[in-house]
């Protein structure tokens, strides 16, 4: 499982020009499930994105974590973070996960970040989204649940 996060000021997702989540200071997730992945990678990713120190104290160091800025997070189902490149021009998708399975883990991350206590607002799984941001700092960092 793949996560890109991006610190951000704002957030927010559109499905046909219909404005269906927004987040103020808080993290853009991005998450990609692959082949293999399972409840644990989520549990594990969740657990580390919410503690992570990536937000500013009041002296300007990266000391706070979600959870101490009290933010929100938006997750957005993104299964190209699966891209392989290594080969040719065309990004070959085989080790994302099938959807029914992403969609599963997907749905479990969110709630896993919920059960940490924080307010999670969420894309469409598998839809065409627009998504805007203002990235605060910027701060973007690529997570991977099958690293330490």
């Amino acid at each position: 499982m793949k996560a890109l996060l991006q610190r951000v000021s704002t957030a927010a997702v559109d499905i046909d020009g219909d404005r269906r989540a927004e987040i103020k200071v808080g993290l853009l997730i991005f998450l990609g499930v692959l082949q293999g992945d399972q409840e644990e990678d989520a549990c594990r990713l969740a657990a580390k994105i919410v503690s992570l120190r990536i937000f500013n104290d009041t002296h300007g160091k990266m000391q706070r974590s979600l959870l101490d800025v009290d933010g929100s997070a938006l997750v957005v189902s993104q299964f190209t973070l699966a891209a392989d490149c290594c080969k040719g021009r065309r990004p070959s998708f085989i080790q994302a996960a099938p959807p029914d399975q992403a969609q599963r883990l997907y749905e479990f991350f969110v709630e896993q970040l919920r059960s940490h206590g924080i307010a999670v607002a969420t894309g469409e799984f598998a839809a065409a989204m627009e998504v805007s941001l203002c990235n605060s700092g910027p701060v973007t960092i690529m997570l991977d649940s099958q690293q330490p």
